[in-house]
């Protein structure tokens, strides 16, 4: 399986490890995110610091494993209450059908038709800028897409022969949808959430970056990138490890959600 599937391999061992320095930034972390030492203003990497200083004497390093922690709890907060009303609203539209059905599915069209930042800008600018705010519109970005996903095979799975025969047999609608559809839609979810995860992490740090995501002083990568360019002429290093730092996490879901469905799609298997 390692030969055959590597990027399920690559990517899980990515994101694992980006995980667990999250995890354990207070304990990895050289110094406090947000100890300052302005004597050390705009370093590069050195012994006491690894990847350098900020403009304002801070620890790169340490600001990045904790900004990790930030952007994996709001990206994942995110993604999942996206999955669970996206999910929910589109397995309901493929189950019921006639009009509740296709209501649900045009006021998922809409919120489809905005485009992905705009409309994350747009929630926020309403609930005011923040963590939770930015969780809760990156959120709302990702309902429709799970709605979409979702309601396509649960429509087959709905007509397929052995739902036909349970529902025969007096089984209940909750019963159905736990023992025959979940179980069958757990691939697809696995995969979607996957490359969810990817493109809200560029969503989180694209409205940290512009001012409207995390806010000081709770690290960020985003506001990292942000703040370091002005002083680019003078000390790139926060701005390149900042920038590398979402690259992987992106990169790492990316990988493992191709992996997942090379794995898990059967068209794949025998490739």
């Amino acid at each position: 399986m390692t030969r055959s599937n590597p990027l399920l391999w690559i990517g899980g061992a990515l994101m694992l490890t980006l995980a667990l320095a999250a995890l354990l930034a207070p304990l990895l972390a050289p110094y406090a995110p947000n100890a300052q030492d302005i004597l050390a203003r705009l370093r590069g990497p050195s012994w006491s610091h690894l990847l350098g200083t900020d403009n304002f004497g801070r620890d790169t390093l340490s600001r990045i494993l904790f900004g990790y922690r930030t952007l994996f709890a709001i990206s994942a907060t995110a993604v999942l209450g996206a999955l669970l009303l996206g999910g929910t609203l589109g397995v309901l539209a493929a189950l019921r059908g006639g009009w509740p059905g296709r209501t649900i599915m045009r006021a998922m069209d809409i919120l489809f038709a905005f485009p992905i930042i705009l409309l994350a800008i747009g929630v926020i600018a309403v609930l005011g800028p923040g963590a939770p705010s930015t969780g809760a519109a990156i959120g709302i970005v990702y309902v429709p897409i799970f709605a979409r996903t979702l309601r396509a095979p649960a429509l087959l799975l709905r007509d397929a022969d052995y739902v036909a025969a349970a529902r025969t047999c007096g089984a209940s609608g909750t019963a159905i949808l736990l023992r025959h559809l979940l179980p069958n839609l757990s691939a697809i979810i696995l995969v979607q959430a996957s490359l969810s995860l990817s493109t809200a992490i560029l969503v989180e740090a694209s409205l940290s970056f512009l001012g409207l995501g995390t806010q000081p002083p709770t690290p960020s990568l985003g506001r990292m990138l942000a703040e370091s360019r002005t002083y680019l002429a003078l000390s790139p290093w926060v701005s390149v490890f900042s920038g590398a730092a979402i690259l992987l996490a992106s990169l790492g879901f990316n990988l493992l959600g191709d992996g997942l469905q090379d794995r898990l799609d059967p068209r794949f298997r025998g490739a």
